[in-house]
């Protein structure tokens, strides 16, 4: 198990220097995510700063973005970070495609698949000279001239990572991506039966194997030294859980545990405004199948044992480790190292 972080800044001429602290502490991969800014902008930079830990998005937006507009920009960060770059992709909700990005929401699981295999045509053609003749149910693309052709890299093109929750997109994801951003909101048991079996089921009717796909995800985690350090991280992630669970989109996460009364009363309380009350409905119980707790060492072995072989990468919540203090996630990065 590989340890990741996310790199959160606001500033593009922050971003080197963001992201050279976190390569020298030794992380196996930095990502960025999709909110108030363009996540490739970033990445570029990042890529001409640094030299050995894996990139990408986590995740970007497919539909905004023309498929073979995405497909030059991948290639180009590509080979800005010599062969460390991974695309990765996700739909977001109905209400952010067609009220902030004014676009159609049409069958977005299979479109998404169909946007994988369209770019994975163009990068063939860039590579392989393969002729472009894309024909398919939301994209045609059948015209590429040398003078706009970037031609082969000698890193090969890079990985598709897909982030998803529908069942459907998951299975998907399994046939034709190379992994998987998992959400963060889960315990083991709903990963294992939403996500992983689904995921599974995908690379077996592909014909592939589980060693093909890499599968990463966010974690909770309340590690310290002190008493002290931990009783604040605890609190701390009390109250993510209560925040996450009173969304009813995760209704069914909580029924799987038979904690269905819990999900009501946080769900009464974001109705009536109680947010500051909702982390007290979250049980120790309840927190221990969210979340792991330890000192920094014992952290990887209490990950390990949790999710067993279902993640391949983690990224621990509440980490902006290029704001914070450099040797305790050094720390964490050696211990993880350790067990692999």
């Amino acid at each position: 198990m590989k340890l990741n972080t996310n790199l959160v800044v606001d500033d593009l001429n922050d971003i080197a220097d963001a992201a050279q602290r976190i390569e020298a502490m030794g992380f196996h991969a930095m990502y960025v995510s999709e909110r108030k800014h363009d996540p490739f902008m970033q990445l570029a930079v990042a890529a001409t700063t640094t030299s050995r830990m894996k990139l990408g998005p986590e995740i970007a937006l497919a539909f905004p973005r023309n498929p073979m507009v995405l497909a030059y920009t991948a290639w180009d960060l590509q080979r800005a970070s010599k062969g460390r770059f991974v695309l990765g992709l996700g739909t977001q909700v109905k209400a952010h495609n067609e009220r902030r990005f004014s676009l159609e929401w049409n069958r977005p699981g299979p479109k998404l698949r169909e946007y994988v295999l369209v770019i994975r045509a163009i990068w063939d053609c860039f590579q392989n000279g393969t002729e472009l003749d894309f024909k398919g149910e939301f994209f045609h693309f059948n015209l590429m001239t040398p003078m706009f052709n970037p031609g082969p890299l000698e890193y090969g093109p890079p990985p598709i990572y897909l982030g998803a929750v529908n069942p459907w997109n998951c299975r998907m994801a399994g046939e034709v991506a190379d992994g998987f951003h998992c959400h963060g909101f889960h315990t083991a048991k709903t990963l294992r039966e939403n996500v992983i079996n689904n995921i599974e089921a995908g690379l077996a009717k592909a014909g592939r194997q589980r060693s093909d796909f890499t599968i990463t995800a966010p974690v909770m985690a309340v590690m310290g030294d002190t008493p002290a350090e931990r009783d604040t991280m605890r609190e701390r992630v009390r109250g993510m859980i209560g925040f996450y669970g009173a969304t009813s989109y995760y209704k069914d996460m909580f029924a799987a545990h038979n904690w269905e009364g819990t999900f009501n009363r946080l769900l009464e309380k974001s109705r009536t405004g109680q947010w500051d009350s909702m982390a007290s409905e979250i049980t120790d119980e309840m927190l221990a199948e969210f979340a792991v707790e330890g000192s920094y060492e014992e952290i990887p072995g209490l990950l390990q044992a949790k999710y067993g072989d279902m993640i391949d990468e983690v990224l621990i919540y509440f980490g902006e480790p290029e704001k914070g203090n450099p040797e305790t996630w050094k720390r964490l990065v050696k211990a993880f190292e350790a067990t692999e």
